[in-house]
């Protein structure tokens, strides 16, 4: 870990703990050098640029979360370009919608989600992220459906002239972190199991997929076996048949004392031209960001979780149709 402090005793000891230190013991103040001057971050909803951007989103969120704890589950890893390194971590969160702001006026009701974020750390400091939290279970608790989450965002921000535009490919701005992952034999092997659902071929779900795999889904959805597996990627890929499928990242990672691991960072874009998850087709382009977690097992992939935000689905959708 060169050019990094040495009370981090790995890659992984260091994203968790600077990830508490900002966060749960409201070291704020130290994203001035944990983040890059400049660094973009980039999740579904937008594209965030500087230390001092992210500052104020994060007293944001904690102004309206104040007792948000963010537990670290696991920590993908592999070198980059420049001495960095690149790490996909996976966090639960918990936290009380306790006062008002994006979310609306406060609820009083306690949440439980999933969050993702690919970090590029160089030098003690984080220069580039990309960042996709479970939105649809985050409204979904608080009594909303995504589409009408939507909706109510689009107003609340000034309507589709002012609002915040959702992340799309042509508006991203370039970062530091040049590399694409590493070629571990999980991270291939995880790579074509999702290419081949994308390409229609679900045969791999019994074939890969172990009968007691737990799936965790968007909208905070917990399956059990193949047919909630298929429940998910079928409906997803139902509602984009002729979308793009690309694969941006991959890390496999095989260490002691866990299960073998994947990390991938992926998109699909096109037309929401079919029946599927999403319902009626609507016709108009999506992009979707996603970030997905895999372990392996004796018996093929046991745990899957998968990340992209319904919010903005549906607010590209909206922003189209309106």
């Amino acid at each position: 870990m060169k050019g990094f402090d040495p009370k981090w005793k790995d890659f992984p000891d260091y994203i968790i703990g600077i990830t508490k230190e900002i966060w749960e013991d409201r070291g704020i103040a130290t994203l001035d050098h944990y983040y890059g001057d400049t660094m973009p971050v980039r999740s579904p909803s937008s594209i965030v640029i500087g230390n001092k951007n992210v500052v104020a989103a994060t007293m944001a969120t904690l102004a309206e979360f104040p007792d948000r704890t963010l537990f670290g589950e696991d920590v993908i890893w592999c070198p980059g370009n420049d001495d960095g390194l690149l790490s996909s971590h996976r966090l639960l969160s918990t936290a009380t919608h306790s006062n008002p702001g994006v979310y609306g006026e406060p609820t009083g009701k306690k949440l439980r989600y999933r969050i993702i974020a690919d970090c590029f750390a160089q030098a003690n400091a984080i220069t580039d992220e990309w960042l996709v939290r479970d939105q649809g279970a985050i409204v979904r608790q608080l009594g909303w459906e995504p589409v009408d989450y939507a909706r109510d965002l689009i107003e609340r921000e000034g309507g589709p002239e002012h609002c915040i535009a959702p992340y799309l490919p042509e508006n991203d701005v370039p970062g530091p972190y040049s590399g694409n992952g590493n070629d571990n034999e999980w991270g291939a092997k995880y790579a074509d199991i999702l290419t081949r659902m994308m390409n229609a071929d679900f045969t791999v779900i019994p074939a890969e997929y172990d009968r007691a795999v737990i799936g965790e889904y968007p909208g905070g959805v917990t399956s059990i076996s193949h047919e909630g597996v298929d429940r998910h990627w079928l409906g997803l890929r139902a509602s984009f048949p002729n979308a793009e499928f690309r694969i941006h990242h991959v890390i496999g990672r095989d260490d002691p004392t866990m299960s073998p691991r994947a990390a991938i960072r992926w998109s699909l874009d096109g037309a929401h031209d079919g029946w599927g998850s999403l319902g009626r087709p609507t016709g108009k382009r999506v992009h979707i960001m996603g970030i997905c977690h895999a372990e392996f097992g004796p018996w093929g992939l046991r745990r899957e979780y998968v990340l992209y935000d319904e919010t903005a689905l549906w607010k590209q959708i909206i922003l189209q149709t309106g």
